[in-house]
């Protein structure tokens, strides 16, 4: 028997849904919002009917029984740190998705959504490996000032994602498994996978790392200091340099690897430069999870759209080769990671987790 699921993924501009049978996509649309559609609401919460009209509406056109799913998964929000897992959205889920625990964003409608429509079908609703995953060690968490803790921030879904690809395909338990994963996108997350945990992992959104296409990463922080308070910029201007306008934007102007790689190859030096010392702090960050692990690394993945590209996957595995050996997932694949979470509570494989 096939289950069908309805995969709800909201972002701030658009709603991708998916409607799979298992891990088959039966088909899956990218439902675009304008501003000023955006603009008519208070709130993200405010959103949710509109956006779950929007929802039922194209599953109208397509004609598809809405009566035929098992289950619906939506993407995780802001909630309180949790450990990774699919997770029923419960009462008290809800409702800190509805409050926004740790801000308000987009997603955090997902778990809404698949809620108050798995209810009017009296079926299942969960969400997945959300942003605030945090399964960080105790001693991963000392950053040298007691009021700043290492925080987890990170591709959570994806990385988890492939990383439980990467057992079953070697046909081992991802529990057993000390594996480094290495989403390269926006932002770049290495994180160090042990005993089914991310033991540790830098701070992908705003200071830790490698840089990325829109991503400082790691900076110096006495001469950040010093330029947060030269009066030359505002807050929120610091803050766009470091999230946002970093890493390749700063450099280069654009976010996008595939221009920077055909810029270096055209011999542009400050394109090969960059590109060159963005594989290098990749590396590096590898070398740094390496240790976490103690040296018993028994696979390096490589994911996220940038893995896409040849030149970086073989720069990267030049200088960390010697680590362990390389798989590369390129992309990341949102709607079916969130649906392969849903599958394995429906068939047994796992247990849902308690919020």
């Amino acid at each position: 028997m096939a289950y069908i699921s309805l995969i709800i993924n909201p972002g701030s501009t658009s709603t991708k849904i998916g409607v799979f049978s298992d891990e088959t996509l039966l088909f899956d649309e990218t439902l675009r919002h304008s501003t000023e559609e955006i603009a008519q609401y208070g709130s993200i919460y405010e959103q949710k009917d509109f956006r779950k009209e929007v929802i039922l509406n194209i599953l109208k056109e397509k004609k598809f029984d809405l009566k035929q799913l098992d289950f619906i998964v939506g993407r995780g929000g802001m909630l309180k740190p949790i450990p990774g897992g699919t997770y029923k959205v419960s009462n008290a889920l809800l409702e800190d998705l509805i409050v926004g625990k740790q801000g308000q964003h987009a997603s955090n409608l997902g778990g809404v959504l698949a809620r108050e429509i798995g209810d009017s079908l009296g079926i299942p609703s969960f969400i997945v490996d959300p942003v605030v995953v945090d399964e960080l060690a105790d001693i991963a968490r000392f950053s040298g000032v007691p009021e700043l803790p290492r925080r987890s921030v990170f591709h959570a879904l994806n990385q988890k994602a492939v990383a439980k690809r990467y057992a079953k395909e070697v046909g081992k338990k991802y529990e057993d498994l000390n594996l480094i994963v290495v989403h390269m996108g926006g932002g770049v997350s290495v994180g160090a996978h042990k005993g089914g945990k991310i033991v540790d992992v830098n701070n992908a959104l705003d200071g830790e790392g490698a840089f990325s296409p829109e991503r400082a990463g790691g900076v110096p922080a006495g001469d950040l200091v010093k330029m947060c308070f030269s009066g030359k910029y505002s807050e929120k201007e610091v803050y766009k340099k470091l999230v946002g306008n970093g890493g390749f934007n700063a450099y280069l102007n654009t976010n996008d690897a595939r221009i920077v790689e055909a810029k270096a190859k055209e011999g542009d030096p400050t394109a090969t430069a960059v590109f060159k010392a963005f594989h290098y702090q990749v590396a590096k960050d590898i070398g740094a999870m390496a240790t976490v692990l103690e040296g018993k690394v028994d696979q390096i993945i490589l994911t996220g759209g940038i893995a896409y590209g040849k030149t970086t996957c073989d720069a990267i595995k030049e200088k960390a080769g010697w680590i362990a050996p390389f798989t590369v997932y390129p992309g990341e694949d949102e709607l079916l990671a969130l649906c392969q979470g849903g599958l394995r509570v429906i068939t047994g494989e796992e247990k849902a987790c308690e919020y």
